[in-house]
């Protein structure tokens, strides 16, 4: 049993899932939930056990940011530096969806919106149910996308189109989303967890200090010199990791590599 309050969370076959779970309000987050679930991807980043994460929603909604019924009047609202604390919780999480040392997979089972979207944003690839959308919509409200997905967003579709959604708060639906490279697949919503979970389970059978290492080497911003010094130290440490033994060998004989993981 998950020890979260709203989210289910557990590891199954090295696979972390996380389930946000309050759908009757579209798996919006309060301050207990949003403080849980950065307790929990540390968790999950934390755990042996889990080579990859998944992350979805329970119900119709995979995550419609926060929970804007009491919203206003709250605490936090009250000066610069009590939001600012606030703000840092919603943007850790999309920090360490992007930046966590294992591979995370958004699996979008409904509406994303909001601080839910850039959360979806962050993870490093997203699967898609045909009922599902995409919507930023801070400018609708009067707001700024500042939970990550004005940084996220354009290095994921270019500059131009992000802009389209950013100030426009216009939906990317499915179709858009496989087209313009945002998701991996859209599928039929009851196929969603299976895709999803497939997914997972590719990236969960790679080498794992390879999968984990090609995560943190990909930056746009990075200068080549920047990147060539980083990719050296890290393939160093490829090389001398006994999965990298394992795969070149298996490759070589022609079979299926195999590794030591807790659930086989």
């Amino acid at each position: 049993m998950s020890a979260y309050e709203h989210i289910d969370y557990a590891v199954r076959d090295g696979r972390a899932e996380l389930v946000l779970d309050r759908p009757d309000v579209y798996n919006a987050f309060d301050p207990e939930m949003l403080v849980e679930l950065n307790e929990c991807l540390l968790e999950a980043f934390d755990d042996d056990d889990a080579y990859v994460v998944l992350l979805t929603g329970r119900g119709k909604g995979f995550c419609s940011g926060a929970d804007v019924s009491g919203m206003d009047g709250r605490e936090d609202r009250e000066n610069a530096f009590r939001y600012g604390a606030h703000l840092w919780k919603v943007q850790h999480v999309t920090r360490l969806l992007h930046f966590g040392s294992k591979p995370t997979v958004a699996a979008v089972n409904g509406p994303a919106v909001g601080a839910g979207c850039d959360f979806a944003l962050a993870c490093d690839l997203r699967v898609m149910a045909e009922s599902a959308f995409f919507r930023t919509q801070f400018v609708d409200i009067g707001l700024v996308p500042g939970d990550g997905g004005g940084w996220t967003l354009p290095r994921l579709i270019g500059e131009s189109k992000a802009k389209e959604y950013l100030l426009t708060g216009r939906d990317i639906e499915p179709a858009d989303a496989e087209a313009i490279g945002l998701v991996v697949e859209t599928v039929d919503d009851e196929d969603l967890m299976t895709a999803a979970r497939d997914l997972a389970n590719e990236l969960r059978d790679k080498p794992a200090t390879a999968m984990r290492h090609t995560k943190a080497l990909i930056d746009a911003n990075q200068s080549f010199g920047e990147y060539a010094q980083a990719a050296h130290e890290r393939q160093y440490d490829c090389i001398t990791d006994p999965e990298h033994h394992e795969a070149v060998a298996a490759f070589t004989e022609r079979r299926e590599p195999e590794f030591d993981r807790p659930w086989e």
